[in-house]
């Protein structure tokens, strides 16, 4: 009989059991399901997410099914929330899907508790003075939340989160975890077992370029004063000695151990952006602190001890040209090396916990050691609040990216959108809503945006009379083509941050249909 197929058998290899179950186990709430809110959940739907809740107070039109392939011609006349609702349950119906009929911006108005009980919440197409309030409300219940909003053929996208930390950032290049500029004691006595002048063809062909590099970095050290090559210069001359070593031109062996000498000049011990996580004050832990900086503590003093300026190593090493035998005696190696520094590190975790007041067991071992492994690789994000950001914005930066040839438009269409805002507040309706008024509200919307800008301490002169144009022609439309792209960008951030893996994105993120191209604005 053939195997039962695995529900999520290709997202599984890309975030494992572990992120799979985070999604499972999370609630998520979309506010407006219009076309840019269905886009977004029907990702997540399909992606296996817990259980979502959709509020949306409006009735279908038949404007809607020019933009929304989750409501069709009889939907015409009924409950939004509900017909979405509906389409999204077919879609996989492991998901726990319920609606409620209600305008989001009642709701943050009169019962911002209601907030508390989800995961997450994805606030769509809500004006600026609502995103405030809402951001405020997420904030104090420490619930993830995440805005996007489609706006004629721009998007924007912005994530709001006191503090997010990820363990697995999976980052696309990293150096490989393999001391060779640092090798440790049993790796240096496995070297020595060696002889890179054997006159076995066979077995010279078949050394692993790890064990080449190894003893060839102590050779150079032994006759420069215990340096490392370091100038340019020496670093060639290095190249120039492994190639030395070869006997014949096609030993692949000796070709990897050149294209990888670059890992013996890489510094050692550990990057600037780990100093500065194990140098954050959250490091100082109490009671309060969460189990990741728990274990950030726990690294510090690791790194400062036993590590000698090192984090545990991850114990894997890539494939290469050798023998099996000494490919497989190499990796019992590192694996004994990870193995030793991982149960350091539990230990300190485990006493780290007691010392706080905390159950030592509370941390889980294959947390302590997916920690471990990804030691290098740690981030710490933390987000403005929206409120911040619009009211105090880094007047520097507005102004650079403003001026900037490859941000200009994005900035600009930034500061229009957030002065459409403002333009819906004083007139009860968006710039370019009525045919009839087009004109007028041109110049009332860029009135809007010079005062903006003012307001922010930045020069207005950079606003293109074409952009302005754009904007009123856009009249707060909804394009499909737009809301899906923007969905698409949404979802993606939100199963980053469910998951807990890969690297949320900083800042405002904005795209511009017009150019075709998305840029993220720092502010």
């Amino acid at each position: 009989m053939a195997e039962p197929k695995v529900k999520y058998d290709r997202q599984l290899r890309i975030w494992g059991e572990q992120g799979q179950a985070a999604l499972e186990k999370a609630s998520i709430c979309l506010l407006n399901c219009g076309p840019t809110g269905s886009e977004t959940l029907k990702n997540l739907v399909l992606g296996g997410v817990g259980s979502i809740t959709v509020v949306d107070g409006s009735k279908v039109e038949v404007g809607d099914l020019g933009n929304n392939f989750m409501v069709d011609e009889s939907s015409v006349g009924e409950s939004k929330a509900k017909c979405v609702c509906a389409f999204l349950q077919e879609l996989n119906d492991a998901v726990k899907a319920k609606f409620i009929e209600d305008c989001p911006e009642e709701l943050i108005e009169t019962n911002p508790s209601f907030f508390s009980q989800f995961t997450l919440v994805i606030a769509i197409q809500l004006v600026e003075n609502f995103m405030v309030k809402l951001d405020r409300i997420c904030r104090e219940a420490n619930i993830i939340l995440i805005f996007a909003r489609s706006y004629g053929l721009m998007g924007l996208v912005r994530i709001s989160v006191k503090e997010h930390t990820v363990i697995e950032s999976k980052p696309d290049h990293f150096l490989d975890d393999l001391r060779l500029n640092n090798p440790w004691p049993e790796l240096t006595r496995f070297t020595e077992t060696i002889d890179l002048n054997t006159t076995d063809a066979v077995v010279h062909k078949h050394t692993p370029y790890i064990i080449i590099l190894v003893k060839l970095a102590e050779e150079w050290a032994n006759t420069h004063g215990g340096n490392l090559p370091s100038t340019r210069e020496e670093k060639r001359q290095f190249k120039d000695l492994i190639k030395s070593k070869m006997i014949t031109m096609d030993e692949e062996n000796y070709k990897e151990a050149m294209e990888a000498s670059y890992k013996v000049f890489s510094p050692r011990g550990i990057s600037a952006n780990l100093q500065k996580i194990i140098d954050d004050s959250c490091a100082e832990v109490d009671s309060n602190s969460s189990d990741f900086w728990v274990m950030v503590a726990a690294l510090k003093e690791f790194i400062a001890s036993e590590g000698g300026g090192e984090t545990p190593l991850e114990g894997s090493i890539p494939d290469m040209t050798s023998s099996t035998e000494l490919y497989v005696n190499l990796q019992k190696t590192y694996q004994a090396k990870a193995e030793v520094d991982f149960l350091v590190m539990e230990q300190r975790v485990r006493n780290l916990l007691k010392k706080i007041g905390r159950d030592p067991a509370s941390i889980s071992k294959e947390n302590i050691k997916s920690f471990s492994k990804n030691a290098r690789k740690l981030a710490v994000c933390r987000y403005r609040l929206i409120e911040d950001e619009f009211n105090s914005p880094v007047q520097p930066e507005l102004q650079k990216y403003l001026t900037d040839e490859d941000h200009g438009t994005a900035a600009s269409l930034y500061i229009l959108l957030r002065a459409a805002d403002r333009f819906a507040v004083n007139y009860n309706k968006f710039p370019g809503q009525f045919d009839s008024e087009m004109d007028e509200d041109i110049s009332r919307l860029k009135t809007m945006a010079v005062g903006l800008l003012n307001d922010l301490g930045c020069n207005s002169s950079v606003l293109s009379e074409d952009l302005v144009n754009e904007m009123c022609r856009y009249g707060a439309s909804e394009l499909h083509a737009v809301a899906a792209f923007v969905g698409g960008v949404a979802s993606q951030e939100v199963i980053k941050l469910i998951t807990g893996q890969f690297i949320p994105m900083s800042g405002t993120f904005i795209f511009n249909g017009i150019d075709n191209k998305s840029q993220l604005l720092l502010l």
